[in-house]
């Protein structure tokens, strides 16, 4: 008997347990890892912040689907990987051997400590809903004045800003809400359409929320009581960067063509937490369409199958809530906004999670 070992449930893991259920490989163990049981979709957490959708609604539950694989669910927290023995360590010591090793562990952020402030990291997405939660209960009964910072100008950050004012306004209308998002960017969402930019940042300003581009994060500028929405660019988890595996310089798991680890091709990787040269955007639309490579490879790494080549899509579809019943859509040069926008946004992403949750039995 072979194993297969899964580790993290990221968007591509889903994928390769969907594949497993309707297709399960004779002769192979197959084991999920991940802290929690529900991965939220993070297409739908900006919809979930501004409280469109209940937290039930935006993800997936791994167990379930982990069973229907007919895989082995383990909640557990990786923190290291011995490459040579082919085995992971979890957090409470117990330690799990593999054939075939997968890592779907996406980002994480490191804020800084702010004195008295409520810092809310939006990475990694597990996590975030307990902190969340707590902001809600502890406003919902005081019309205090509140001071929100976003810190980021990517889609993260801009979508969080706008989804999080709204739900605090709407769950009390009368307290006054200063916001601001800082980022050290010369502009709103790099790397995409500037007419996004101008869209995104005319939303911000309907919003009432400050514009600081070009501007380093200072903590000083943040006073106690404030909420700061930490959506900086993604950072890597610390243990792979510690073990054998080749890493780039920033602690992200170097992979190839194949997405196996350039240094133990019986390591893949995909995701935020893989290394592509040159780099990839860190967006999950690409740990979406690795998926289907990934399933056929760990298959043929498995003896069934001949390899496939991953190639990255030169543009992709970014779709951007905000906030307002509208969205703002990009494709390449091309962008758009609209409420019906947001309609296809939202049918797009519901009709994702649906997949998952079908196949799950749910």
């Amino acid at each position: 008997m072979r194993h297969l070992l899964l580790v993290g449930a990221g968007h591509a893991h889903a994928q390769v347990l969907l594949e497993w259920a309707r297709a399960p490989l004779a002769g192979v163990e197959v084991t999920v890892v991940s802290p929690g049981a529900f991965a939220p979709y993070s297409g739908m957490v900006p919809g979930w912040l501004a409280g469109v959708y209940r937290f039930d609604e935006i993800g997936i539950d791994f167990a379930a689907l982990a069973r229907a694989a007919g895989a082995r669910f383990v909640a557990g927290e990786v923190v290291a990987l011995d490459a040579a023995r082919r085995e992971v360590t979890l957090a409470d010591g117990a330690r799990l051997g593999y054939d075939v090793l997968s890592l779907n562990i996406g980002s994480t952020l490191r804020p800084p400590p702010i004195d008295g402030a409520t810092v809310l990291p939006l990475r990694p997405l597990a996590r975030l809903r307990e902190g969340y939660d707590a902001v809600l209960a502890e406003l919902a009964t005081t019309d205090r004045p509140l001071a929100v910072t976003a810190v980021g100008g990517g889609a993260a950050g801009v979508e969080s800003v706008l989804a999080v004012v709204a739900r605090l306004r709407a769950q009390r209308p009368h307290r006054p809400i200063a916001a601001r998002l800082v980022t050290r960017s010369a502009d709103l969402l790099p790397g995409m359409a500037p007419g996004a930019a101008r869209r995104v940042r005319a939303a911000l300003g309907r919003a009432g929320v400050r514009i600081e581009c070009g501007t380093a994060f200072d903590p000083a500028t943040v006073a106690p009581g404030q909420l700061v929405l930490w959506a900086s660019g993604a950072q890597a988890h610390a243990w792979p960067a510690a073990s054998a595996l080749a890493c780039d310089t920033a602690g992200f798991v170097r992979i190839d063509h194949h997405l196996r680890s350039v240094s133990h091709p019986e390591v893949h990787a995909v995701g935020d937490c893989a290394a592509w040269v040159p780099p990839l955007p860190k967006a999950g639309v690409y740990a979406v369409r690795m998926g289907p490579i990934l399933v056929h490879n760990l298959r043929a790494a498995l003896g069934a199958g001949a390899l496939r080549t991953y190639a990255p899509q030169h543009r992709y579809l970014a779709l951007l809530a905000t906030a307002d019943g509208r969205a703002v859509a990009a494709w390449g040069r091309w962008s758009v906004e609209g409420a019906w926008a947001w309609r296809w946004k939202d049918r797009i992403d519901r009709r994702f999670v649906r997949r998952f949750t079908h196949a799950a039995g749910a």
